[in-house]
């Protein structure tokens, strides 16, 4: 898999848009890693996170913030493959 000098994959830059891909640091900017390749990255990108962060690393970061950033399916996903607890269902922006 074709890496950034930095060691994030090539194939992951549509999931930052926003970002210039060759300036990201994973340490640094770990946070924004994270998210985005367990929400948008496919089996390889993901088998690179999980070798270069480890598996406690993530399960901390969907445990702690997963439910609140990922699209909801993808949470669901994480949250039943780390068996998480489960959490109130989104219902928007403003209670009613």
């Amino acid at each position: 898999m074709e890496q950034t000098a930095n060691g994030i994959p090539v194939s992951l830059r549509a999931a930052f848009q926003e970002y210039t891909l060759e300036q990201l640091h994973p340490h640094e900017d770990q946070f924004t890693v994270i998210e985005r390749t367990l929400a948008f990255g496919d089996r390889e990108e993901l088998r690179w996170l999980f070798a270069y962060f480890g598996r406690a690393t993530v399960y901390e970061w969907c445990a702690d913030y997963g439910h609140r950033l990922l699209p909801r399916r993808r949470y669901l996903f994480w949250a039943n493959y780390f068996n998480l607890p489960p959490h109130a269902p989104r219902n928007g922006a403003w209670k009613h």
